[in-house]
Order: C-alpha cells, then structure tokens, then sequence
C-alpha cells in the first residue's frame, strides 16, 4: 500500500516544505535564521514567503489560548435547516470568538470551536446568539478536557531536514493545556493592541506593534515572550489543504471506554492525517480532525488505523463539505482569501 504520508504535491517544492516546517516550530524566526539552517540566501527564504502568502496557501497568526485565562475551548456542532447552512457558516465565520467553522457531511450541521474570553460572551454566544439565530435548530457543545499533544506538528516535514538543522531549528512551543499559574492570568489594554495585530499577522514587525501600544520595541518583545511562556500566546499556521494536494476534511467522534481514553487520544496524535485530538465531554468523549488525500485515504484510516485501536466503542466520521474558517483565515475555496 502506498503510504500518503510520503506522497507530495507539486504545487510545493521541498525548499517551499522546510520554510512551511520552519516557521510551524517557530512562526517568528528570523529569515536569516532560517536561511542559515536551509543553507539559501535570507532573500531566497523571504521572497517564498511572500509567495505562499501571495498564492494563499498560508497564512500566520497570533492565537489566545483562553485556557490559562481560565476559561475553557468548546466544539460546537450547530443544527440548521439545509437551506440556511451556507448563510450560517458564514455568518458564524465573522465571529472573533469561533475559528475552524466548517458545514459537515450531513449539509445541515455545522462544526466550529468557541474560544470565548469571558464568561459573559461564553454564555452569550452558547445561550443566546447563537441557539436565537433564526436558521438554528439545534445546539450540542462538547468541552475540552484535554487536548493531546502532537510529537510533530502537521503537515510533519521534519523528514527534508538533517539531524542538526533539526537541532539549529529547536523544539517547537506547544499550547498549554492548562492554567500554569495559581490566578488566571491577566491581560492589559496594550496586551490586546498587540494580540489584535498578531492575529491579522503573526509576523507583524516589533516597530509596528510599538506603535500600536505605545511600548519601545524592546519591552515589546520582552512581552510577547512572557505572553508565549505563559501560554497566553501561541502561533499558528493556516493552510489551503487543498492547494496542497489533501482533497478531504474529517471529523472523527468517538466514545471511548474511559480506562482506555489516554492511551487511544495518544495514539491517535502519533498518526500523520491527525492534526488535532482531544478530549471531551458529552454525547463522545475523544475527538480528532484529519487531513487525508482523498475518500480512500479517510476509509483505510478508519478500518486500518481507529479498527487497529482497543477502547474504542463507537465512531462517527463527518468531513468537511467546506471550511469558512480555520484559525483566524477565512476561505475561498480552495485558498485563504480574507483575514479576519
């Protein structure tokens, strides 16, 4: 059997691959840093770059993680009449608050995550604004218990690099799980003039983000690093899969014998298609996103990969008929149009 994990898209070279890999350990690292490590020139690193932005294949951002705030992630999946799905996923995409909207399989459902700063919006987005809007007909939220974290970070190229550019490069930052400190940490008004430029891009300059809090680039920067040792802070890349050769989107729900939960949500961050599992509460109990080639890749992934895993009772595979929104890029198609 083939393996996916292998297979490349030539709408990528491999120099395009290690600058993707690069800036998925570290999202900020100087050009020259990694020019260094590729063995190319800064204004070779810095003009691909620009063109993978340009062709809307990638886009960086700075994400909140809410959880040392102390407050919680929720996946959403929202009911709506056929009819109506389209106008509501793109609604709910201009929410700052939900990122990875998309309408599933079904073609009445859609998907999306809640990372509410507030309980006030938490609860006005779960009780209120969303269950009122008139194309909703149902509502279940899940709560992130645990997310589990991923030896490498999708789309996993670490394979193009040696051992020591691996090691020039350094580990990349997971997102913090948990609160880290006794009081959920607190986040100033020049925090959020910062956060609000970072999320639009993650790249943005030190002099730009000192204008906007009127802090000197230095304190800047020293910030920004609290913020990401914190946890706070975390940086992210979108991709336009489909651009990059991966035709199919999934949702796998399952319920998961709780003795056996650890190990199965382990497991399944070991596996190349899983860019995300957690787990959590309600209707099931482990939940994991996947990237696959096409149909095909999806089924062997269910009966090989999920049928090779003890614990698991049930499984539920929804993909994705069309992503609105990832992280904080919405879609068009097949590429990122528009930030958010």
């Amino acid at each position: 059997m083939v393996d996916e994990s292998v297979q490349e898209s030539a709408i990528l070279d491999d120099l395009d691959k290690r600058i993707i890999h690069g800036l998925v350990v570290d999202a900020r690292i100087p050009f020259a840093k990694l020019a260094a490590v590729l063995d190319v020139s800064e204004q070779t690193v810095a003009r691909r770059y620009r063109s993978l932005l340009q062709r809307g294949i990638i886009h960086v951002s700075g994400q909140v993680n809410v959880v040392p705030l102390g407050y919680a992630r929720w996946i959403l999946r929202i009911r709506s009449t056929p009819s109506a799905a389209l106008r509501l996923g793109e609604a709910l995409a201009r929410l700052p608050e939900l990122s990875w909207v998309s309408l599933l399989s079904t073609g009445s459902e859609i998907m999306c995550v809640s990372r509410a700063r507030t309980a006030e919006r938490r609860d006005a987005l779960l009780l209120k604004i969303i269950p009122n809007a008139p194309q909703v007909t149902g509502l279940t939220a899940y709560e992130v218990m645990h997310g589990f974290e991923q030896d490498e970070d999708w789309p996993r190229f670490s394979r193009l690099f040696t051992a020591d550019q691996l090691r020039m490069l350094g580990p990349g930052k997971p997102v913090q799980d948990a609160a880290v400190f006794d009081e959920p940490f607190a986040l100033t008004r020049e925090d959020e003039a910062m956060l609000a430029i970072l999320a639009r891009d993650g790249r943005a300059p030190y002099a730009q983000l000192a204008t906007a809090t009127g802090w000197s680039a230095p304190r800047v920067a020293r910030r920004m690093s609290e913020l990401v040792e914190s946890g706070v802070l975390y940086f992210d890349l979108d991709f336009a899969l489909e651009r990059m050769g991966y035709a199919v989107r999934a949702a796998i729900w399952m319920r998961v014998r709780p003795a056996d939960l650890a190990a199965v949500g382990s497991a399944l961050a070991t596996y190349a298609e899983v860019t995300y599992v957690g787990a959590t509460t309600g209707p099931t109990t482990l939940t994991a996103a996947l990237v696959c080639r096409d149909i095909a890749h999806l089924y062997r992934f269910v009966t090989e990969r999920l049928g090779a895993l003890d614990g698991i009772v049930d499984v539920e595979v929804t993909p994705s008929l069309r992503t609105f929104k990832q992280a904080q890029a919405l879609m068009d198609t097949d590429r990122i149009s528009l930030i958010r």
